[in-house]
């Protein structure tokens, strides 16, 4: 059971981890600097929370450096309830600015004076590279700036001893992504949110005036966003600073659209970066862009710059959880750090919080740029990161359909079926697979309504043009069921034989792990299925063994996130109320427990953390304690199967009765709507990657047996014969 206090948890590992980890004694400044990006709030409240969890005392440092600078009543001490009811809130409650007096040594004498003034030696800053790079200066500077001070009179002699080391840890918060090191940073994700939320409405605006959308996101010198939304929502032509267009784009960018209209597309859409640039270095404007569409086919263009709308918004939940990872992972560095380690900043890898040589990684940052200002593109490009480049070639590979004449053939047919409950982008997955696999020169067939279709022969070709448009598009196009394939074993044996398929990409989640194994036992049975097949992960629940993640999970936990903020709401206004919420995902309390700490709840039950009557009952009475505070509401989030008898009634019940004449009580079941909706950026691109790989698996294998020359192509002992897109398939 997540806690929001661990103190009725002294078992948890956590907890002992911790033990060691005193903060006594010592002080904690944290301060948001550069530009605001959503989720800076979760990382101040965690920075807060977890500090006094283990004893520091931690201070706001408002409108970042200046405050620092200024000192005086910029410099408060938090408390618990400080950071209460900020999560949901978009920006920063403690202020950011842009500040002058930092960069001079006088400015940094008057900090280190007020900082010394309260004892903080210990700095979590939160910002970009130039708000990371003053730190480190600070920091390197710091025990001459002492020094210099008790010379002049203004700190005593004991204070220089005391205070003689500055620890600094950072946090990357930009909506660009343009730091190196990190897979993410801090409000990435909340902006490609906004940018796709305006995509998915423009879209409706131009199919039905058959327009053309020319849509410049931010970024500055960095094409991370302008390349993602590309991506999520299939756009037919992408302007990037690391990657500028070869001599002649105008001609293929005029021949691209035009070939799209001739396919029936209604509609064009062009992403611009802000800090788009031509080989020579040159701008090019979404104006210019606008002006070319217009003189050379005559089409009815419209601009539109998205601007500071994508700063904006609440923080979606992967940018809440990010940053609350991140800020307890930085105090845990703070206190672990000695005055010889470097400053550090806390970076995301695949999904776990690491801790980077701060400057190492504000050199490749600026690395990159020198490699773009100089004309080295490729090595730009690489610079970026393995996830950048993966994008850009895979939205190389899913934008562009080569001349047939150009596809060496395979004359292998690849099935692609949905199986299992619908989750959102899983339709992004078939449309990546389909057109990987036709570039790869095979024949693609679409199945539809999982393994009973399969039987049937509900078994069509799917074309290039068919899957346009599909990423965005909830739940699942063809269809999809929980029914396994054990009944139907010898029926799609034989639609297997009837279409001749020489592979399978089975898209679903725990019921397309268990197909996959039953079709792979009945191997010595059926040769049919003696055949690569692949299995992508796709499910709300994220519970298929081997994966991280899957597709479909971040959707589901938006949608939660989302309802949570509305509930806290309500509670809010009616004052002293609790709400039981209880959520999907089976046995697996993944979206229980993210859903709890992205939403900020109290506490969340599920499956894996066995609770008894005493845990509840604890629950009820820290409940009731909070009551008296300023914050005079309660959530607690519930895993639909986390207990057999512990029921959401059953909680409802208890914590009605216990809480008689202290708070009362509401509960909420949040059902089906967690399967539905618009796909989120996240789960859009995480589909068409995982996907495409899964796609390159099955041609290697299929290039592979052709070799051998055999004329189904496969040996049913061969282990690899089998994957699922877990760490099988990395998809960075």
């Amino acid at each position: 059971m997540a806690h929001h206090d661990d103190s009725q948890n002294p078992k948890g590992s956590f907890r002992k981890f911790l033990e060691h980890l005193s903060g006594a004694g010592k002080a904690i400044g944290v301060l948001t600097s550069g530009g605001d990006a959503q989720g800076m709030n979760a990382a101040v409240r965690a920075v807060v929370r977890m500090g006094i969890y283990v004893g520091a005392k931690v201070y706001f440092i408002y409108e970042g450096y200046q405050g620092m600078v200024d000192g005086g009543s910029n410099i408060v001490e938090a408390d618990w309830e400080s950071v209460s009811s900020i999560l949901q809130v978009g920006g920063t409650i403690i202020g950011s600015a842009r500040c002058k007096d930092f960069r001079s040594r006088e400015g940094r004498l008057k900090a280190a004076a007020n900082l010394i003034q309260l004892g903080i030696t210990n700095l979590c800053v939160i910002g970009g590279d130039g708000s990371l790079t003053g730190a480190n200066i600070f920091r390197r500077e710091w025990s001459g700036l002492l020094e210099e001070l008790a010379k002049d009179g203004k700190i005593d002699k004991e204070a220089v001893q005391r205070h003689g080391h500055l620890n600094v840890v950072g946090m990357v918060g930009s909506i660009d992504n343009d730091f190196c090191g990190t897979d993410m940073t801090i409000g990435t994700d909340s902006a490609l949110h906004r940018i796709m939320e305006v995509v998915d409405a423009i879209m409706t605006t131009a199919q039905s005036h058959q327009r053309t959308f020319v849509l410049e996101v931010m970024g500055r010198h960095c094409g991370y966003l302008a390349l993602v939304s590309a991506l999520a929502c299939g756009a037919d032509w992408v302007f990037l600073p690391e990657s500028p267009p070869e001599e002649g784009w105008q001609e293929d960018m005029c021949i691209k659209l035009s070939e799209n209209r001739a396919r029936k597309k209604r509609l064009n859409i062009i992403i611009v970066a802000e800090g788009a640039i031509d080989t020579q270095n040159k701008p090019i404007t979404s104006e210019q862009i606008k002006e070319l569409v217009v003189t050379q086919l005559g089409y009815d263009t419209r601009v539109t710059i998205l601007g500071h709308v994508q700063r904006g918004g609440t923080p979606s939940a992967f940018d809440r959880i990010l940053a609350s990872r991140m800020g307890v992972e930085a105090v845990v560095a703070l206190l672990q750090a000695t005055p010889e380690t470097p400053a550090c900043v806390v970076s995301l890898s695949g999904n776990q919080a690491v801790r980077l040589p701060l400057m190492e990684c504000v050199q490749m940052t600026q690395d990159v740029q020198k490699a773009m200002d100089e004309g080295r593109f490729k090595e730009a490009v690489k610079l970026r990161g393995r996830s950048f480049e993966s994008n850009l070639n895979t939205y190389k590979r899913l934008a562009m359909k080569l001349p047939d004449s150009q596809i060496p053939k395979t004359n292998c047919n690849v099935g692609v079926v949905n199986v299992g409950a619908p989750a959102a982008g899983m339709n992004a997955a078939v449309r990546a697979a389909v057109r990987v696999g036709i570039s790869d020169g095979h024949k693609m067939f679409a199945v539809y309504d999982g393994f009973e279709g399969f039987a049937k022969g509900n078994i069509k070709e799917i074309g290039w043009a068919d899957v346009g448009g599909w990423t965005g598009q909830g739940g699942s196009i063809l269809g999809t069921k929980r029914t396994l394939p054990g009944k139907y074993l010898e029926d799609i044996a034989a639609q297997m034989r009837a279409h001749r398929i020489n592979a399978l990409l089975i898209i679903g989640g725990f019921e397309a792990y268990l197909g996959l194994l039953e079709l792979s036992a009945a191997r010595e049975k059926h040769e049919e299925f003696c055949v690569p097949m692949v299995m992508v992960p796709a499910t709300v629940s994220n519970n298929v063994p081997g994966s991280d993640f899957s597709i479909g999970a971040d959707t589901a936990l938006n949608t939660i996130t989302d309802t949570c903020d509305r509930i806290k709401q309500s509670a809010s206004g009616t004052k002293r109320r609790v709400f039981i919420i209880e959520t999907m995902g089976g046995f697996c309390g993944y979206l229980a427990n993210m859903g709890a700490l992205a939403a900020g709840a109290d506490a969340a039950y599920i499956f894996e953390e066995p609770f008894d009557i005493r845990d509840l009952q604890s629950n009820v009475e820290h409940l009731t304690e909070k009551m008296k505070t300023t914050i005079q509401r309660g959530l607690v989030l519930r895993n639909e199967s986390c207990s057999e008898n512990y029921t959401t009634d059953f909680i409802y019940q208890l914590y009605s009765e216990e809480g008689r004449g202290v708070f009362d009580c509401r509960k909420n079941v949040l059902g089906h709507m967690q399967q539905g909706g618009a796909p989120s950026p996240f789960d859009r691109n995480f589909g068409t990657k995982i996907s495409a790989r899964a796609m390159q698996w099955i041609s290697s294998k299929l290039k592979e047996s052709l070799g051998k020359g055999t004329e189904r192509g496969w040996a049913a002992s061969r282990r690899e014969s089998l994957c699922w897109g877990g760490r099988g398939l990395p998809t960075s």
